[in-house]
């Protein structure tokens, strides 16, 4: 067997002849026979953007009120162990390596693919550790992902769009359905997302599950100070539990993090009684919380900003958040995406922020190259110079080379290129 996380690493990538096949038949077999039946409230977080915010500040929250916290992310962006998390602590080599052993001993002629082997691991270590919570976030869709092996005792989906068409369909209804797969009778289930699909509520309804939708069940408000048109740097919380004042705006940037914060203390609301939270830890955890690659503030001059979008609605944010950063002489993007997203769609949203697009290509199997990135731009009429290069590394250090101290460099488009672009930096996470 391998013998370093690297080398397990690999050798998942080639186990399975399919990087996603969903389904839960194979998967759950196997957990079965390792016995994994966590005996710790489980937490599920579904939905097309938002769902690494969410875990990040229901992670920091729990953490703060006391608890040992599980938190199981993908993808990872330097690391694989920044997937799994044990005490806010990264699992060690030595810990993914040994479930990795004890998984491979147990699946015998059962294929697995690496996400699958990711959170069987994942959840081993969690029962090893003997947390008190642990968050689980769905990798694709919901009702076909390994994590939907594992009951959530409250399901949170926190946005329906368009994304992974392949796999989900090419409807937000279709697609509502599927992330809706991770609720569960006579427990509640969360939507996080303003316009909730018809598809969603109805299987909610059929299963019998708790429906708390955000402006209805749960919401928030921000405070109109005076009737001046000054709005606080606080905001209101109201819930099943009654309604939290004076709460401080999450360390998280971005326009629908209140949105994701709401979603949070409600799905806090549903565990009270298992998992009691004070006010104090609730603002320790939102004023503290961090997350790599969401609209990330690299320090230095020139202004760097990393962002993971990579479909439309994620770009929407990202536009409207740089709308209302303080203008600057010249925004370059450095630019990378895969090749089976709405490239033009991301492309449309974003054109009126950038003056210079340094476009690279990933290096991956379904990575774009430059040069059709720089074709999809052309199509688009993007105002300013379009210059290509074989990777973000090097489109990044043109950036800075050409950038002066005023400028902006947004590095944007997926994981890939927000990976690169921290490690050509430097940037730890």
């Amino acid at each position: 067997m391998p013998n370093t996380l690297s080398d397990w690493l690999s050798y998942l990538e080639s186990l399975h002849p399919k990087t996603i096949e969903l389904g839960l038949a194979r998967v759950a077999a196997v957990k079965q026979r390792l016995g994994l039946e966590p005996g710790f409230p489980v937490i599920i977080v579904g939905g097309t953007n938002g769902k690494g915010s969410v875990c990040a500040m229901l992670e920091a929250i729990l953490a703060a009120a006391g608890y040992k916290v599980g938190c199981y992310t993908s993808p990872h962006l330097l690391h694989y162990n920044e997937r799994v998390r044990i005490a806010k602590e990264q699992a060690t080599d030595a810990e993914l390596c040994a479930s990795f052993e004890a998984i491979e001993q147990a699946r015998g002629e059962t294929a697995l693919t690496y996400f699958e082997f990711g959170t069987l691991a994942a959840m081993q270590c969690f029962i090893a550790h003997r947390v008190d919570v642990a968050i689980l976030e769905v990798g694709l869709g919901g009702r076909l992902d390994a994590v939907n092996v594992f009951d959530a005792d409250v399901a949170l989906v926190t946005s329906v769009d368009i994304d992974h068409t392949d796999y989900l369909g090419d409807t937000r209804e279709v697609i509502a359905f599927e992330k809706a797969g991770i609720y569960r009778a006579g427990r509640v289930a969360i939507c996080a997302d303003g316009d909730v699909p018809e598809t969603l509520r109805d299987h909610a309804a059929t299963i019998g599950a708790q429906l708390w939708r955000i402006g209805h069940e749960f919401g928030f408000s921000l405070p109109d100070k005076g009737g001046l048109g000054w709005v606080s740097a606080q905001w209101d919380f109201f819930g099943p539990r009654g309604e939290r004042h004076a709460l401080p705006l999450p360390a998280l940037r971005g326009a629908f993090q209140l949105n994701n914060a709401s979603a949070v203390l409600a799905a806090l609301d549903a565990l009270h009684d298992r998992l009691p939270v004070s006010m104090a830890a609730v603002r320790q955890g939102l004023a503290g919380v961090q997350l790599a690659g969401r609209f990330q503030f690299v320090p230095g001059r020139p202004q760097l900003i990393l962002d993971v979008a990579h479909n439309p609605h994620a770009a929407r944010s990202l536009a409207q958040n740089l709308a209302n950063l303080p203008p600057c002489p010249h925004t370059y993007a450095v630019f990378a995406m895969l090749k089976d997203k709405d490239m033009a769609g991301v492309v449309q949203l974003l054109a009126p922020h950038v003056d210079t697009w340094l476009v690279a290509g990933i290096d991956a199997p379904r990575g774009a190259s430059a040069e059709e990135l720089a074709d999809v731009l052309r199509q688009a009429g993007v105002r300013g110079e379009i210059v290509c290069f074989s990777d973000t590394a090097h489109a990044l250090l043109h950036a800075c080379d050409v950038a002066g101290e005023n400028d902006r460099i947004l590095a944007f488009g997926s994981f890939y290129t927000v990976a690169q672009a921290m490690a050509a930096r430097g940037v730890s996470m």
